[in-house]
């Protein structure tokens, strides 16, 4: 390892890891948890306290939950450099296979871990370790992972270093785009064509000539309790609301949205966008801060309005934000090939999966049967498909 690895690995010689149950989070580390947060080297706002907390305590369900922590000295009493919530499974995929993962709910859109810059390939080397000592079996899987950043690059450091086979079982592209002051007009003409252009210019006007378009931005809590249940509205009314996975579909969800806003909020973290017809809201947009980034978590729009492209005209709003000198990028937290996001969103975030090997009786030989087995899917499915 080179001198910046090696300084890296000097700097944090004393870390020592700790589990935490979910019921035992306490003040003292909700601040430690959040300080560690605001100087992750890279942000995931689905871990911090604002959005983690109310999915613990509303989407948990019957997972088996356990904060892993990594301190920088003895535990619970010196600095947090990394967290990452953790989970056992007996079902991986469609298939049943015992592991431990990293935990998300169906509305967390990255799974990376909260690490201070440098401690990466050390939180790694960490978890691995507590891993094979507290769970029994099977093997460790990371999924949302981005897999371009110094947490990966730690993560393929720490598995050489260990001897543990590290695979990437899964590479989804992820719409992403790269803000620093950018001119929104500018990045529109070059991302989208001529005739698609005019296309939108034509849909807006024809908006505007059934009442009166107006575009409303808020970046506090004004108006926030009545604005949610909007959105959970107007979410709920469109195809989501038609197959159950609206937020508003399930107790829980809802709950979780609510008392997330909220948190965010409070931060100065929740970007709030919106197109009104005659004052009822028509396409909505959440958009969450982090460090330099922001993801735009949950959009909704009325599909009864789809020929006017509502939701794609809320996104041409949405660009302004780029010419925001303190944003560096924006996520898009959008599937693979999203047919609204992606004509849009040119760059791109490769975000996949890695599973790792553990160190154990029978733990090695598992591992290769479980990759032999996605391999062998992999290959017939290619297959099915000539």
């Amino acid at each position: 390892m080179g001198k910046r690895g090696a300084s890296a690995r000097d700097r944090f010689a004393r870390a020592e890891f700790s589990w935490r149950a979910p019921d035992d989070i306490d003040a003292a580390l909700l601040e430690r948890w959040q300080a560690l947060a605001d100087m992750a080297g890279e942000p995931n706002i689905f871990y911090e306290p604002a959005l983690l907390m109310p999915a613990i305590h509303h989407c948990r369900g019957e997972d088996d939950l356990s904060l892993f922590l990594l301190w920088k000295g003895a535990p619970d009493a010196s600095e947090l450099i990394g967290l990452m919530p953790m989970t056992r499974s007996w079902r991986y995929r469609r298939w049943p296979f015992r592991h431990i993962a990293n935990w998300r709910h169906a509305n967390a859109f990255l799974g990376s871990p909260l690490v201070v810059p440098g401690a990466e390939e050390v939180f790694w080397t960490a978890l691995i370790r507590a891993v094979e000592a507290r769970f029994w079996g099977g093997f460790l899987h990371i999924q949302g992972l981005p897999l371009d950043g110094p947490l990966a690059k730690g993560l393929r450091r720490a598995g050489y270093a260990m001897g543990r086979r590290h695979d990437v079982v899964q590479v989804r592209p992820r719409a992403f785009i790269f803000a620093q002051g950018r001119d929104a007009d500018d990045y529109y003409k070059g991302a989208v064509r001529p005739k698609k252009r005019k296309e939108l210019r034509r849909q807006r006007a024809r908006l505007e000539e059934l009442g009166a378009l107006t575009e409303h931005r808020w970046t506090d809590d004004e108006g926030l309790d009545r604005w949610v249940e909007e959105f959970l509205t107007l979410e709920a009314a469109g195809w989501k609301g038609g197959e159950g996975t609206a937020l508003a579909s399930s107790p829980e969800t809802a709950a979780f949205f609510r008392e997330a806003m909220a948190g965010a909020a409070a931060r100065g973290q929740l970007l709030r966008q919106g197109l009104r017809l005659d004052g009822r809201p028509i396409a909505m947009l959440v958009t969450l801060r982090s460090g330099a980034g922001a993801f735009s978590f949950k959009t909704a729009f009325d599909e009864e309005l789809a020929r006017y492209s509502p939701g794609v005209q809320l996104q041409l709003m949405n660009l302004q934000n780029l010419a925001d000198p303190s944003l560096a990028w924006i996520d898009s937290c959008a599937a693979q090939d999203h047919p609204m996001i992606d004509h849009l969103w040119r760059a791109r975030r490769p975000i996949g999966s890695v599973s790792i090997a553990l160190n154990g009786r029978g733990r090695g030989a598992y591992f290769r049967a479980v990759r032999a087995a996605e391999e062998l899917h992999k290959r017939l499915k290619q297959a099915r498909g000539k």
